[in-house]
């Protein structure tokens, strides 16, 4: 049986999840990381991506996330952001709006900050419209 080690996801408004699990990976500003049983501790910044949870079942669990930190360390595993949601939670409707609203904001941007921070809602819209496709159940 594989090892296994305690994660947590944290959002404002809820602890999104909590267990033991035998491995994550997701989107750091600077790559794709995995983490498995007696990782190097590291904290770094996460981008928003789709979070791949294999959980004390061996059962992949994926789920949406936004920005925000990582924190591995000897206990525990922990992964504050600013949102996360099961597939099955994300309104497809909302986050197909979200990501046409996001384009045509890219498209009439005069500003930087404008075309950067429609580039940032697009990016959360697609990223949670494949998260969606996913439709896996929650652990």
């Amino acid at each position: 049986m594989p090892a296994l080690f305690y994660f947590e996801v944290h959002t404002p408004y809820r602890q999104f999840f909590s267990g033991q699990v035998e491995s994550i990976s997701l989107t750091l500003s600077d790559g794709e990381i995995g983490v498995m049983a007696n990782h190097s501790p590291v904290t770094a910044p996460v981008v928003c991506c789709i979070l791949r949870i294999k959980d004390d079942d061996g059962k992949l669990r994926p789920a949406f996330v936004t920005d925000g930190i990582l924190e591995v360390t000897e206990i525990k595993t922990l992964l504050l952001v600013d949102a996360a949601e099961w597939p099955m939670e994300i309104d497809t409707e909302r986050a197909l709006k979200a990501k046409q609203e996001a384009e045509q904001d890219m498209a009439s941007a005069m500003l930087k900050f404008e075309s950067s921070s429609a580039k940032a809602r697009f990016r959360r819209a697609e990223t949670r419209l494949k998260a969606a496709a996913l439709n896996c159940p929650p652990p």
